[in-house]
């Protein structure tokens, strides 16, 4: 595999649903009337934009006329556009540049060009560190190392700046040039200058192997479009082979395409509720099988306003499940594990996830730019609310610092993935056997409740998916592909 990407996973997640929306329209749905309307049933002020483009002429005369340097008018612009949705103090909305949502869908395609390296960033402290280095890359080739911290990209401090633009304006590039990245080793407690040469990334976003004759490991490293046929390909594949438990590997997982994500869970869990997203004003939308279909709704209250088919469901796998997780398990891993823990069907190993459970629509605009905002809030089949809490596991086991920022986990010395396979074969932390798996237990009333939580009309207003296209969603903790 020749991995050539640096994606972003840590505290800047986010669910994104994808609109097939111009401008203009855009500026007429989020509008109404002469204000906006609050959720405390207020009218709010609109900006004055004849105010702000007067403003923004006698800025621009001031800098046209005592500014040292040249300007460039085009990164102006787009800093204006940044900025106005920067005052929102929301890390999770922004502005993309026709450029740099190009490349943004790219990524979520599973191909792009960059380094090969998965990275995070902490919202509070601005800090960027490598939490995956992929094989074959040129991240890998250059030395670079998982719990490595960026510091500088091309001679330029990045403190401060925003992880998406790092990536997509600094990491990223043409295949073929170079990027030096300057990052501060804490094993060695010192910086080191890392020089790559960026390539084209395909990206595996699942690896499995058989860890035994009979249990089966997959990792997914981030939900990207072609996660969910991956997935399902190497479940089939480790069947072949024998598998007949399985441990579900989603450390460091950041997120990613929540439309995979949802396919995966399909394939897994019996019928009902996947995950549900409501609004401020009480709409929402929720994914959910039924009779061989996995189908998408939009709500208002209580009231089903439409129904599309965006796929077929036939299938559930009957076996133990051990999910993995850590505190860089974001977004659509915690869409993941939340599902299979509210039907019962897994063991959640590892340690509290991130807690990011807020959803972003990016919405293309007619220009070829693009806008993420924050619009609702995402909820599990039991209607568990997971923002700023994240998912407690079942089993609490903390990886040691011994081995926690080795880029090649010895099975042995990962006491995670330890108490995972114990906890599919049916044995307590001291060894001893226990009752029922997750994997072997009913669904009861988990699945019960998921059902019960669906409202109105199943049939009501279905739609044909070649009739109408299904909004894509996409869960990340600040991820992003370089």
């Amino acid at each position: 595999m020749a991995f050539v990407c640096l994606v972003v996973v840590g505290l800047s997640t986010c669910i994104y649903m994808w609109w097939n929306t111009s401008l203009s329209n855009a500026a007429g749905s989020l509008t109404r009337g002469p204000g906006v309307v609050n959720t405390a049933g207020e009218e709010e002020k609109e900006l004055d934009g004849d105010e702000i483009a007067a403003k923004l002429k006698i800025l621009q005369k001031v800098v046209d006329q005592y500014y040292l340097y040249d300007i460039d008018r085009e990164e102006m612009e787009a800093g204006v556009y940044r900025g106005f949705l920067a005052a929102l103090g929301d890390p999770y909305s922004c502005y993309y540049t026709a450029d740099e949502y190009k490349e943004m869908i790219e990524s979520t395609e599973g191909v792009y060009c960059g380094i090969g390296v998965q990275v995070s960033q902490n919202l509070m402290t601005g800090i960027v560190t490598v939490t995956k280095v992929f094989r074959d890359s040129p991240g890998e080739k250059g030395g670079l190392m998982k719990g490595d911290i960026v510091t500088e990209v091309d001679g330029e401090d990045i403190a401060g700046q925003m992880l998406d633009e790092v990536v997509s304006q600094k990491i990223k590039g043409d295949e073929g040039t170079e990027v030096t990245l300057k990052i501060y080793r804490p094993s060695l407690e010192d910086y080191v200058d890392v020089t790559m040469t960026r390539e084209i990334v395909e990206a595996d976003t699942v690896e499995y192997r058989m860890l035994d004759d009979t249990t089966g490991y997959v990792e997914v490293w981030q939900f990207d479009t072609v996660s969910s046929d991956q997935f399902i390909a190497a479940i089939q594949e480790l069947e072949s082979q024998g598998m007949e438990r399985m441990i579900v590997d989603l450390r460091d997982n950041p997120g990613g395409v929540l439309d995979g994500c949802v396919k995966m869970l399909a394939y897994l869990l019996p019928d009902g509720e996947i995950v549900s997203t409501k609004m401020k004003d009480g709409s929402g939308s929720r994914f959910r099988s039924e009779d061989g279909e996995l189908l998408y709704e939009e709500f208002d209250g209580g009231e089903i306003l439409d129904t599309i088919v965006i796929g077929e469901d036939d299938h559930q796998l009957d076996m133990p499940i051990a999910v993995l997780v850590n505190e860089q398990s974001a977004s659509a891993s915690e869409v993941f594990t939340g599902a299979l823990k509210d039907y019962g069907r897994a063991t959640v190993v590892g340690t509290t996830t991130f807690g990011k459970g807020i959803v972003q629509n990016l919405i293309p605009l007619v220009d070829g730019t693009a806008v993420k905002l924050t619009v609702s809030e995402y909820y599990t089949p039991n209607g568990t609310s997971l923002h700023e809490k994240g998912i407690t596991p079942d089993i609490e086991v903390t990886l040691s610092e011994d081995v926690r920022y080795l880029m090649d986990v010895p099975e042995a010395d990962d006491d995670q993935l330890q108490a995972a396979i114990r906890a599919v074969n049916g044995e307590s932390e001291d060894g001893a056997a226990d009752g029922d798996s997750a994997g072997d237990a009913e669904n009861g009333d988990a699945a019960d409740d998921a059902k019960d939580a669906e409202s109105g009309d199943a049939d009501e207003g279905v739609k044909d998916a070649g009739e109408a296209a299904e909004p894509e969603e996409s869960a990340e903790p600040g991820d992003e592909a370089a």
